[in-house]
């Protein structure tokens, strides 16, 4: 059932907020920046063009122009000869400031990465950065484009704190980051040491209480400065950063724009900072050690806002003294997208978005409005569950068809009670079917576009679901993508917009990331990491049963999700019972020694298989032509802190893992985790916080009680379970006497009719009818929110559920005795009396007594009892509904549960028939049922042993070719090519003639 997606709890629609950036206001550039201009113009052109001009006029070629001899050496030193040693010099020095220049203009026009150090040329960089910088300033987007301008006039050296400095405790994080870490790690420590005893000694140039700025770097590598690791560097606590975001929120910065959410900070800003804020890369007020463009941004910025008046006040100093200032961040980074505001009207329509009323359930099982709202909003999951348990419960009932007619287990699945039935309910209001769908077509769509044009598929970090777009986060840029994909908001960001996703049509193509799965939300955004496609390992700390919640959470999802088709997920440490929602994804090992054994040898299977067929990547294979058989990823989930010598060995492991489409994800109570390319954390508020990828999320979580109760759901529609167990009584049996005639009677077999009540007029009609459908579908009661995540799958606020409710009960008026029809049990889910009836509860009750009740004892009885039943089928169920209504029957097992019935209800009666040799009752019985169940195998075949025994061979080849058509290029199923060669043999001659 389509989930409840963004009405608040209070009824008032929680509509996203518009994050869009405002329109960029470009400083009006003064007379003295185009004189500076000007003349870093024309220095940049004598030293880079005039110098080797004028040396190849006035000197010439300075080195000789053959090999020299012995005798050379002993030559008398002359002028000439110094000349040219020094013009080879100068030669050599103009090399290196041109290289220079090369690799400053190159960083400034990209906006991507800190400029590479040119060996040996400290000074000559920094005057080409400085020169560069002062000719792009003339620009209208200088302050983003032009890498460090706060630090202009300081060291080079000082110019690199933004390295990345965690890369030493993240091993398999990128293989080119870590050479440049490992060589630059003791040079930042120092530095930070450094910086750590100039500041105790006094020797800042501020005073305590003055006004301090940090400006926003560019983003290094693939790496993007965030509020978090600012606060984590420069006030000792990252969850300060929003002690940040509050003295800077809304004010205009340099380019224009403003602060307005504390995930979206860019380059060139400027952020005013608490005052015991510390570290190098902070400016005074004033600041003589900065240019003047810089000094006069900060200057005008601080005139802005209520905040920076406090400041000069000496009213806004922080509350905590921080400690450490070394910026420890990583080079492979998750940010949240730049989100479009929802198209208008649509607020409320949101089908992969979080639901309004979603929030994180408690550990210790309690509910929020009767469920648990853990599922409520997690929309992926909850439809990737209730996708599972539809398909498990249909193949128990299919499996059940296998045994004798009448009496056996299976025709009804037992009704879920207490915790189950609060998860199945939760699992009917969260699912989100609509959005599996267009998340598996989209992801599929994009890899079939790409083998169309030859091309990778790209490394995908994470995927943000917001306000309807997907955005796929990459590794690093790859290009233009595919039509109708854009561009994101830079070029690491592929964004499909929702109205061209729901364009596309189911493809025949391998799905590119099922590692995908989901961790939480963000605001409006809901984040699916990428476990496959980590450099390493990504590890989770916090409390044991904070932890299990998220485990269990992402194993649910990674083995019931619908974009993946091929995959395995080991659980170590936990999740024994999980294995049960699906056995052939879910494995459990008893402990980390056979973890490391069986991945060891499948890390070298892996590395052999891909060297041999050529890839460099499992997502190379996946386009290729074996690519629904290979490439299925791994994904391990540790939950148990591996030993120390365990923890190294994974590492190594782990270092490859994401070439290999191998994922891990290992828990740890400490958070410090040798190998760990990601570390995230659980807190007992349940945020999942990741403060290296910048992230605070509202973790998505399966907490103990829920989880105990999913398994029982899959458990009790374990087709395997109990074979042998006793027949399941429906759950609403019919007086189906004369004196049981019911006063409203509903017929649901066939067209849609209602008896007993009036039509209700205007536009809520269907609505009333729909209700009405789903209550007789569901006799042991429905949840109110249920009922409104049927009619409403888009959301509804209570007040207008609540009028709908009222109104359905009006309708359905009361009994003679004054009891309403509509009323509500114990739990508040909603029930019909039992003067409400449906042909559906007959047809059951009808088949149950001919089967089980009187009619074991008397033929004749059964015989009335199977024809009464049969009767009543004019076709499937809500054959006339209207399109785009009813859709919370794909949720249900109804669709199976009829047709089953009534092939049994025609097997019986055909038996009947049979038994007294009326071949033709017993035919037109088949026929009838094969109206409403036309793919029922066992039909066909009672209808061949019928019509067999009416002695007419043509009769019976005819039915047999017939069959052969129906069964087109598939052919007969092996059951019924048996029976036909027991009862005509040269039914395959006649068929070859026929063809």
């Amino acid at each position: 059932m389509a989930r409840r997606s963004t009405s608040s709890s209070t009824g008032s629609p929680a509509g996203p907020r518009n994050r869009t950036p405002q329109p960029v206001r470009v400083r009006r550039r003064s007379f003295g920046d185009f004189v500076k201009a000007f003349f870093a113009f024309v220095a940049l052109l004598v030293l880079v063009i005039g110098v080797p001009g004028a040396l190849a006029v006035t000197v010439g070629w300075p080195l000789p122009h053959g090999a020299p001899s012995l005798d050379w050496l002993q030559q008398e030193i002359t002028v000439q000869t110094f000349l040219h040693v020094l013009t080879v010099i100068v030669w050599l020095a103009w090399a290196q400031f041109t290289a220079c220049v090369l690799v400053e203009v190159k960083a400034a026009l990209s906006g991507v990465g800190i400029p590479g150090r040119v060996p040996g040329a400290g000074p000559s960089q920094l005057l080409a950065r400085q020169l560069v910088a002062a000719l792009l300033l003339v620009g209208a987007t200088a302050a983003s484009l032009t890498p460090g301008l706060s630090q202009l006039g300081h060291s080079l050296e000082g110019n690199q704190k933004g390295t990345v400095a965690a890369a030493q405790q993240t091993p398999g994080l990128f293989a080119q980051q870590q050479e440049q870490a490992a060589g630059t790690a003791a040079a930042l420590a120092e530095q930070a040491t450094h910086a750590a005893a100039h500041a105790d000694a006094g020797g800042g140039t501020a005073k305590h209480g003055d006004t301090k700025y940090y400006r926003i770097q560019p983003p290094e590598g693939r790496h993007h400065d965030s509020l978090w690791e600012i606060a984590q560097r420069h006030l000792g606590d990252g969850r300060r950063y929003k002690e940040i975001y509050e003295l800077n929120k809304d004010r205009i910065q340099p380019d224009g724009s403003r602060l307005s959410e504390a995930s979206l900070i860019r380059p060139g800003w400027i952020m005013e900072m608490p005052g015991d804020a510390h570290g190098g890369e902070l400016v005074e007020n004033p600041d003589a050690h900065v240019s003047h463009e810089v000094r006069q941004q900060i200057h005008d910025y601080a005139k802005t806002g209520d905040h920076a008046k406090e400041q000069e006040q000496g009213q806004g100093q922080g509350q905590h003294a921080g400690g450490g200032g070394s910026g420890a961040t990583g080079g492979s980074h998750v940010s949240i997208p730049q989100q479009r505001p929802a198209p208008a009207g649509e607020q409320e329509k949101q089908h992969i978005t979080p639901a309004a009323d979603s929030g994180s359930a408690s550990h210790s099982g309690s509910h929020s409005f009767g469920l648990p709202e853990a599922l409520v909003g997690a929309p992926l999951l909850a439809a990737g569950l209730l996708g599972a348990l539809g398909r498990r419960r249909r193949q128990a009932m299919w499996q059940s068809a296998l045994g004798a007619v009448g009496g056996r287990r299976g025709m009804e699945p037992p009704t879920p009670t207490g915790d189950a039935q609060d998860v199945h309910d939760a699992l009917l209001v969260g699912a989100d079917p609509e959005g599996v769908r267009l998340l598996d077509r989209s992801l599929r769509g994009l890899a079939a576009a790409l083998a169309a044009e030859s091309r990778a598929l790209p490394v995908v970090y994470a995927a943000w679901l917001s306000n309807g777009d997907l955005h796929l986060q990459l590794a690093q840029p790859a290009g233009k993508p595919p039509a109708p994909w854009q561009l994101g908001q830079d070029q690491t960001f592929w964004m499909l917009a929702r109205a061209d996703a729901e364009r596309y049509e189911d493809v025949d193509t391998a799905a590119p990331y099922p590692g995908l799965v989901s961790l939480g939300t963000m605001d409006d955004s809901r984040l699916l990491l990428n476990l496959e496609a980590v450099p390493g390992i990504v590890s989770l700390s916090g409390r044991e049963a904070d932890r299990a919640a998220v485990f269990a959470s992402v194993a649910a999802e990674l083995a019931t999700n619908g974009w993946s088709d091929r995959m395995t997920i080991t659980l170590v440490g936990f999740g024994e019972d999980l294995t049960a929602l699906a056995p052939n994804r879910l494995r459990h090992l008893d402990g980390i020694e056979a973890l490391i054994e069986t991945m060891e040898a499948e890390t070298r299977q892996r590395r052999g298989a891909l060297g041999a067929a050529g890839h460099d990547s499992v997502l190379t294979g996946r386009t290729g032509p074996a690519q629904h058989t290979r490439w299925a990823p791994h994904l391990v989930l540790l939950a148990a802190q591996p030993s120390a010598e365990d923890a190294v060995k994974l590492a190594e492991l782990a270092a490859d893992a994401g070439r290999l489409g191998i994922g891990y994800l290992v828990g740890t109570e400490t958070g410090d985790l040798p190998g760990a390319a990601w570390e995230m954390e659980v807190t007992p508020e349940d945020k999942l916080l990741a403060p290296l990828l910048g992230l605070e999320l509202d973790a998505q979580l399966l907490p103990a009680v829920q989880q105990r109760a999913v398994v029982e759901l899959f458990v009790e529609a374990d087709p395997e379970r109990d074979p042998d167990g006793p027949a399941t009584t429906p759950p609403f049996l019919v007086d189906i006497s004369e004196q049981g005639r019911p006063a409203v009677y509903a017929r649901l077999v066939g067209p849609y009719e209602i008896i007993g009540l009036d039509t209700p007029d205007g536009e809520r009609s269907a609505l009333l009818h729909e209700a009405l459908a789903l209550l007789l579908l569901h006799r042991e009661g429905v949840h109110p929110r249920v009922l409104a995540s049927a009619l409403w799958p888009r959301g509804v606020t209570e007040d207008v559920r609540d009028a709908l409710i009222e109104r359905l009960r009006t309708w359905l008026g009361t009994d003679p005795d004054g009891t309403p029809r509509l009323g509500a049990d114990a739990t508040g889910r909603l029930t019909l009396a039992k003067s409400v009836v449906s042909d559906l509860d007959v047809l059951r009750s009808l088949y149950h007594e001919a089967t089980q009740g009187k009619g074991v004892d008397s033929r004749a009885v059964r015989g009335r009892l199977l024809t009464d039943a049969l009767v009543l089928v004019r076709g499937p169920l809500l054959a006339d509904r209207p399109e785009g209504r009813y859709r919370w029957l794909t949720h249900e097992i109804v669709d199976a549960q009829l047709p089953l019935l009534v092939a049994d209800t025609g097997l019986a009666l055909s038996a009947f028939h049979l038994e007294k040799d009326r071949a033709e009752k017993a035919i037109e019985a088949l026929n009838a049922a094969l109206n409403s169940a036309p793919d029922d195998e066992r039909l066909w075949n009672e209808l061949l042993r019928a019509t067999h025994a009416t002695g007419d061979t043509a009769r019976l080849r005819t039915l047999a070719v017939d069959l052969l058509g129906r069964g087109g290029a598939r052919g007969l199923p092996p059951r019924t090519e048996a029976l036909l060669d027991e009862l005509l043999p040269t039914w395959r001659d006649g068929a070859a003639a026929a063809g």
